[in-house]
C-alpha cells in the first residue's frame, strides 16, 4: 500500500459508510417533506464531520487492537498489524480528523451534535475498545450504544434536539449489533480464541449464542414495527419490517437448530441487507407518504 491508501484503511471506510449512511437517514427523516438546498447543504457538512469524526475513532482503535488484529486472519492486513505506520503516526492522523471534525460540526453544524459525536467517539474507541472488549463477553451488547449513534447525531444535526424518532432508530440499531456480530463471532470463533478476547461464542460456546442471536432477532423484530407505531411510517415501511424482520428470524431459527460456518455467514450477511433495507424502506415510505 502506498501511504494514502494506508491511512485510508485505517478508517474502516466500509464500517464508516454504513455509520454515515444511517446518520443520513436520521437527517431525511428530521426533515418533513423535500429538502430545501439550505437542508442538503447542512446534511452534507454534517455528514463530513461525522465521517473524520467517525474514521479518528477506527484509526484509535487500530492502535489499541494493533496485537489483537495482527493475530486474527481478518484483520492481519491493517497497516497497523503489519507494522507499516507506527503508532505515533497512527495516533496524530487520529488526532488531526478528531479535532477537524468536531471543529466543523461545533462551528457549522451545532455543537449539541459535535458533542453526541464526541461523546459516541470516546465510547467507541476508549469505554468499548479499551475497557469492554477485552473485559466481559457482553462487550457487543453495552459497545453497541455507541455503533447505534448515527441516526441521533443526524437527527440533531437538522434540528437541534434529540426527538423520540431518533431514539426509536437509536434502538432498533443497538438490538441488531449483537445478532449481527455474533453471526460472524461464530464462523470466526477460533480468530477470537487466539487473540483472547472473550467473545460470547468463546465464552459461552456455540450453542448458548445462538440462543442468544434467535433470541435478539425476535426482540428486533418488536422494535422495528416501533416507527410503525409511533406514527413516523405507515404501511409500506410495515410491510418491508415484517417481511425483512420475518427473514431474520428464520435465519436466527435455523441457526440455533443446526449450525454450520457457512449458515452463520449467510447469517451475518443478511443482517447487513435487513438493516439497509428497513432503512431505505423508512426513507421511501417518508417521501411517499
Amino acid at each position: 500500500m502506498n501511504v494514502f491508501r494506508q491511512f485510508h484503511a485505517l478508517t474502516k471506510p466500509r464500517v464508516i459508510q454504513l455509520i454515515v449512511f444511517c446518520a443520513l437517514i436520521g437527517m431525511v427523516l428530521a426533515v418533513p417533506g423535500l429538502p430545501t438546498l439550505a437542508d442538503v447543504r447542512l446534511a452534507a457538512i454534517a455528514s463530513l464531520g461525522i465521517w473524520l469524526v467517525a474514521g479518528a475513532a477506527a484509526a484509535f482503535n487500530c492502535i489499541v487492537e494493533q496485537q489483537i488484529d495482527s493475530r486474527m486472519k481478518r484483520t492481519a492486513w491493517r497497516p497497523t498489524a503489519k507494522g507499516e505506520l507506527g503508532n505515533g503516526r497512527t495516533l496524530l492522523f487520529s488526532a488531526v480528523l478528531c479535532c477537524v471534525g468536531s471543529w466543523i460540526l461545533y462551528t457549522q453544524v451545532n455543537p449539541l451534535t459535535m458533542w453526541l459525536t464526541f461523546a459516541t467517539f470516546v465510547g467507541y474507541a476508549v469505554v468499548y475498545t479499551v475497557i469492554l472488549k477485552p473485559l466481559t463477553p457482553q462487550n457487543i451488547v453495552i459497545g453497541g450504544a455507541s455503533g447505534a449513534m448515527p441516526p441521533v447525531l443526524g437527527w440533531a444535526a437538522m434540528t437541534g434536539e434529540v426527538g423520540p424518532e431518533a431514539l426509536i432508530l437509536f434502538l432498533i440499531i443497538f438490538l441488531w449489533t449483537p445478532p449481527h456480530f455474533w453471526a460472524l463471532a461464530l464462523y470466526r470463533v477460533e480468530d477470537y480464541r487466539k487473540s483472547g478476547l472473550p467473545m460470547l461464542p468463546v465464552t459461552h460456546g456455540n450453542e448458548f449464542t445462538r440462543l442468544q442471536i434467535l433470541l435478539y432477532t425476535l426482540v428486533l423484530f418488536a422494535a422495528c414495527l416501533l416507527p410503525f407505531i409511533y406514527g413516523m411510517s405507515s404501511w409500506l415501511y410495515l410491510v418491508a419490517a415484517v417481511a425483512l424482520s420475518i427473514g431474520f428470524c428464520i435465519y436466527g431459527w435455523r441457526l440455533w437448530r443446526e449450525y454450520s460456518d457457512e449458515l452463520a455467514r449467510r447469517t451475518f450477511r443478511f443482517s447487513l441487507i435487513h438493516l439497509s433495507l428497513l432503512f431505505a424502506a423508512l426513507l421511501v415510505d417518508h417521501y411517499i407518504f
